[in-house]
């Protein structure tokens, strides 16, 4: 008897179900692979880029090492005390809740430019009048509901809606900024629930550490589970690699693409409050240039910005070189023209080392 393609001596497969297999094989296994086995060289393709990312977030450390260093030389008595530390790491928790979330939707090949808006919209809803006479509670759970209904309006739109992330999320910014402004009608919204205001006191720091870094930590903590050693993860990584290929092997991308967007929404709904304890207030200018912050955090961490791959560890580095950058910045009064314009350069060498490692990869 005839050997069938991709089939055993003898096999009666019919021919067409043998071609579908081949194709399958052939767009989803690199060359090499047999049976549905992993190639010879697949595990030590993996471990190069485990060494890579290794390497990368060595480099972001030394980078940090590089940023103490200089704020201890220019301002050894301002820098380097316990309260400024503090403040550095409180000021990085807020962003970096939203950037954990910005690394899984630029993971999957999307992008929310929507973030900034969403935690201002997330931030004036929750400090309402109607909503402060629900206590700390009713704060908390307004923000994280409001994050969730723009999350969801963007995946829906993206999602089943057939639109382009940038657009989608484009459309949600000046959406949600709008309705901030409208809200607030202009003006700073002071909470005064006494237990919102205590989580940002001395008094309710555990050995040192404030409140609002324990939930970043805590936040990050999951996310590097959720991506790494979930289902929910791999998904993630999939759909950003070959969205098609990812549809053919079984996996509902429309669906994945929705909840990646309500994570999203999610994570600024928490940053949101965060920001509330942080300033005891919500205003419609919160959040401001946040989508840019967090999508630079997670492109000089190491998350390809065309999707496929992401790593949360970087983007947390990232989020405190910006942060530090920042707080130089601020202690030796430098203008933040200049501390923008540092931002962008730092953003294009990220992208043209990656580009550069994406080419050398292939």
């Amino acid at each position: 008897m005839l050997n069938q393609p991709g089939g055993q001596p003898g096999s009666a497969a019919p021919a067409n179900a043998a071609a579908e297999s081949t194709a399958t094989l052939t767009k989803e296994s690199p060359p090499g692979a047999s049976n549905g086995r992993p190639p010879a060289g697949r595990a030590a393709g993996g471990g190069r880029l485990r060494a890579l990312a290794d390497l990368r977030n060595l480099s972001l450390v030394g980078v940090l090492a590089v940023l103490v260093a200089v704020g201890g030389f220019t301002k050894p008595n301002e820098f380097l005390t316990t309260d400024n530390l503090q403040l550095v790491l409180t000021q990085a928790s807020v962003i970096g809740v939203v950037t954990v979330g910005m690394t899984f939707v630029i993971t999957s090949g999307g992008i929310d430019l929507s973030v900034g808006a969403m935690v201002a919209l997330a931030s004036v809803w929750a400090t309402t009048l109607a909503t402060q006479d629900f206590g700390l509670g009713g704060i908390l759970m307004c923000a994280v509901l409001v994050g969730l209904g723009c999350g969801l309006v963007n995946g829906v739109l993206i999602a089943y809606g057939g639109l382009v992330p940038f657009i989608a999320t484009l459309a949600m910014l000046a959406s949600a900024r709008g309705l901030a402004l409208h809200l607030s009608d202009g003006k700073t919204q002071v909470v005064t629930v006494q237990p919102v205001l205590d989580l940002g006191l001395p008094d309710a720091y555990v050995l040192g550490v404030p409140p609002l870094v324990m939930i970043f930590a805590l936040v990050t903590v999951v996310g590097w589970l959720v991506l790494n050693r979930t289902t929910f993860g791999r998904r993630t990584v999939a759909i950003g690699g070959n969205p098609e290929a990812a549809r053919l092997a079984g996996i509902d991308v429309r669906r994945q693409r929705l909840m990646l967007y309500l994570l999203s929404g999610l994570c600024c709904g928490i940053a949101a409050f965060m920001l509330i304890v942080l300033t005891g207030s919500g205003q419609n200018t919160n959040g401001n240039l946040y989508e840019l912050d967090a999508i630079a955090a997670a492109i000089i961490g190491g998350t390809l910005l065309s999707g496929g791959r992401g790593t949360i560890t970087g983007s947390v580095l990232g989020v405190l070189v910006f942060t530090t950058i920042t707080n130089l910045f601020a202690l030796n009064n430098l203008q933040s023209d200049i501390q923008q314009i540092a931002k962008g350069a730092i953003i294009v060498a990220a992208v043209l080392v990656q580009k550069g490692r994406t080419n050398h990869e292939g």
